[in-house]
């Protein structure tokens, strides 16, 4: 995994299991391979499983009340699930504890050099650094929809942060979490990760680490610890992703639909933290764009992953590959856990939308990248809003 991935990895927690996941194509309609029939939440909050999926599970050798249990800190090849109709994420009650948010850590980088970009496809020149600016505290204030997101890999627990959006299919009651792929799947080389939970303003206030060690669980979670129920990202990201070089960064974004811990209060996360973002997917081009903001938990050095930082600038353009869209590219020294945040510019009707995520950087931070959502985007959107419209 990675803590902005050296060209930008995610960083680190782990906590609460959820469910099914499935990776999707360029269109809605070509959703990817899904369990034959979804996991439904009971009204304790936990997540039952099908059991046609508990079957196939058994087939590789999982069994789900062992998974509970431990067994999830198997990561042999054969027990880290790699297809989407093996996904799956059961909620393990508390195992998100503020100690275990707090002390999770970023997995080791490998260092790369600055200009990744290559000299094939349209990119413009490096970015001057921009200092990533403290959000105003109490956060939900500032930037409602914003959070992190935790989960266990190989390397432990990481995070990465995310952005709450809207839901077409349930207007103005949406469970749905826009971050980048490499935070739920590790790409080509491994499968999904587990204990994906979602935390909605973590840290709300802006305490200090020793301030912290010492808060309640609902200071620290004050909308509560939100369990992945679904995850879709790109076949590209889940093909070419790396954790270094940018490979597969074009398409490295990813949509978690969530369910509350331990049953919730019947609201949705959009009715709980009272904002969702709309996502733009024919956002303009480059040289139409005046700023872009992107919004983070940064916890590489000289951050430490508790607070919530932003970074404004105008963008440019960064080619990886001249056969890939080219990304949007702004100078920000966040660094890894920042990995999955959202970019924000004013859509075409001149609100605010998303537009991209945090998802490539270089170790020394001075710039970070994200996709430019196109149709493989929205298809992935558009997959997880119809699979729980209605719900």
């Amino acid at each position: 995994m990675r803590p902005i991935r050296p060209t930008l990895a995610a960083a680190s927690i782990a906590a609460v299991l959820a469910l099914a996941a499935t990776a999707c194509g360029p269109s809605e309609d070509n959703a990817g391979d899904k369990p034959s029939a979804p996991a439904s939440q009971s009204t304790d909050g936990k997540i039952t499983i099908p059991d046609d999926l508990k079957d196939r599970l058994k087939e590789r050798g999982i069994d789900l009340d062992k998974w509970k249990d431990g067994e999830w800190k198997n990561w042999d090849r054969d027990k880290w699930l790699r297809e989407a109709k093996d996904f799956v994420n059961p909620i393990i009650e508390d195992l998100w504890d503020p100690d275990r948010m707090r002390e999770a850590e970023q997995p080791p980088e490998k260092p790369v050099d600055n200009d990744i970009s290559g000299d094939e496809g349209v990119t413009d020149p490096t970015p001057a650094p921009v200092d990533a600016q403290a959000v105003n505290a109490p956060y939900h204030s500032s930037a409602a929809e914003a959070g992190k997101v935790f989960f266990d890999g190989p390397q432990g627990s990481m995070v990465c942060s995310a952005t709450v959006v809207k839901d077409p299919a349930n207007p103005g009651k949406s469970n749905m979490v826009w971050t980048a792929g490499h935070c739920v799947h590790a790409g080509k080389s491994g499968g999904w990760y587990r204990n994906i939970a979602f935390v909605p303003s973590y840290n709300n206030s802006a305490l200090s680490v020793p301030e912290l060690e010492k808060a309640p669980k609902e200071q620290v979670a004050p909308y509560g610890v939100w369990w992945g129920d679904w995850a879709q990202t790109s076949e590209q990201w889940i093909s070419q992703g790396a954790a270094t070089g940018g490979q597969g960064a074009p398409f490295d974004f990813a949509v978690i639909h969530v369910t509350p811990e331990k049953g919730g209060t019947g609201k949705s996360l959009e009715e709980t933290v009272g904002s969702a973002l709309p996502v733009d997917f024919s956002a303009p081009a480059v040289p139409k764009i005046g700023n872009m903001t992107a919004t983070g938990y940064p916890a590489a050095p000289p951050f430490d992953g508790q607070k919530l930082f932003q970074c404004a600038d105008k963008p440019g353009r960064l080619s990886l590959k001249a056969s890939d869209p080219t990304m949007y590219r702004i100078g920000c020294t966040m660094t890894g856990g920042s990995s999955g945040g959202g970019w924000v510019a004013k859509g075409q009707d001149g609100k605010p939308a998303l537009v991209s995520n945090t998802s490539i950087g270089p170790v020394t931070a001075g710039w970070l990248a994200g996709p430019r959502l196109g149709d493989e985007a929205k298809g992935v959107y558009n997959a997880v809003s119809k699979k729980f419209a209605g719900q």
